[in-house]
């Protein structure tokens, strides 16, 4: 399995949460608001302007996003169709992410400069102009570390690279590109054909011939359900 597939499972993984379906119980509250409030949809006013404030600021210089954009290439490399970081504007969520919380700032800039201080003793080259495997030659020396010593208490270099593998894949996976990229389609439903005819038959049940055509008719999947007034279902 390589790395971007190892990555992907991590994360499948740690985002399955236990699903609770609703079939065709009539005896569910289906009061739901006929029409949503959509004015202040998905951001309240004080977010958005938190939001416009941290947009219009500037943290990094040009040449520290150009830093950022080569390392998060080389921590997840660009997969077609999808694209990576880039077409993906992680530098540009780390940097938002770098202003939301201003603890990350003076361990990212510091790191930053410790690429280009490495590099330059090593190679006399900044960090994003050394060739791909000499920049991983830096970089082996951070992206590892004890598990069993806490990170804080770590070197700020190792801080550093923690923090930027954490944000490269959290802007990644959470990008239209990286959604695509996993392949999720969002919340899909079950097709459920009922109990077996052969378990039904041994406990001497069986459906109502009425609404089992109404709650497994694979035809109509697609279609919402309707209700009457009492919570009998119609269709």
């Amino acid at each position: 399995m390589d790395r971007r597939k190892s990555i992907q499972t991590m994360i499948m993984g740690a985002g399955a949460s236990a699903l609770a379906f609703y079939g065709c119980k009539s005896d569910v509250d289906m009061n739901i608001p006929s029409k949503i409030d959509t004015a202040h949809f998905g951001r309240t006013p004080e977010e958005l302007e938190r939001i416009a404030k941290l947009n219009a600021q500037k943290l990094f210089a040009d040449h520290e996003l150009e830093t950022i954009a080569v390392l998060s290439t080389i921590i997840l490399p660009p997969k077609e169709p999808y694209g990576g970081p880039i077409e993906a504007k992680v530098p540009e969520f780390i940097e938002f992410i770098a202003k939301d919380i201003p603890e990350f700032e003076l361990t990212l800039k510091g790191g930053l400069m410790w690429l280009d201080h490495e590099s330059n003793k090593l190679f006399n080259l900044e960090f994003k102009k050394a060739a791909l495997e000499q920049q991983k030659q830096i970089l082996d020396t951070i992206a590892f570390h004890d598990a069993a010593i806490p990170l804080d208490v770590q070197p700020l270099e190792i801080q550093f690279f923690a923090i930027m593998r954490n944000l490269t894949v959290t802007g990644y996976y959470t990008s239209k590109e990286g959604i695509a990229d996993l392949g999720y389609k969002g919340n899909q439903p079950n097709i459920w054909d009922g109990v077996p005819q052969d378990v039904l038959d041994q406990h001497g049940v069986a459906y109502d011939p009425e609404w089992i055509s109404k709650c497994v008719d694979q035809s109509k999947r697609n279609e919402i359900a309707e209700w009457d007034e009492n919570g009998n279902l119609l269709t």
